[in-house]
């Protein structure tokens, strides 16, 4: 399950389970894609409360980013426990993503992107 508000200038897909696996992709990938779609541009996910990330689950993530450019919105990411942050740092996804220690007053993700 994915709950998602509004937090000031952007909204917030806080992950409800603790294993973003092969399972859980899809759902979560349709999830941010109808986000996108209703108009919302940015989109924090909060990975505060996962403790495992499945390829799969990375590929939907990525995908979900690709999206939202696509719709001149973006994601990042925060909530990421010390294993997840250095997968994160291990297959280079830092560089995609921008990744916050904890929720930011503002969204300062699309300001990094180059079009």
């Amino acid at each position: 399950m994915v709950e998602v508000y509004k937090r000031n200038d952007y909204y917030v897909a806080k992950i409800k389970y603790p294993e973003a696996n092969l399972e859980s992709a899809a759902k979560f990938k349709e999830s941010i894609i109808s986000f996108a779609d209703k108009g919302y541009k940015f989109i924090i996910v909060d990975f505060s409360e996962v403790v495992y990330i499945d390829s799969t689950y990375l590929s939907a993530l990525v995908s979900t980013l690709k999206y939202a450019i696509s719709k001149d919105g973006d994601i990042a990411l925060t909530g990421l426990n010390k294993d997840l942050y250095n997968l994160f740092l291990m297959v280079r996804l830092d560089k995609v993503f921008l990744i916050y220690d904890e929720l930011p007053e503002s969204f300062s993700g699309s300001s990094l992107r180059k079009k």
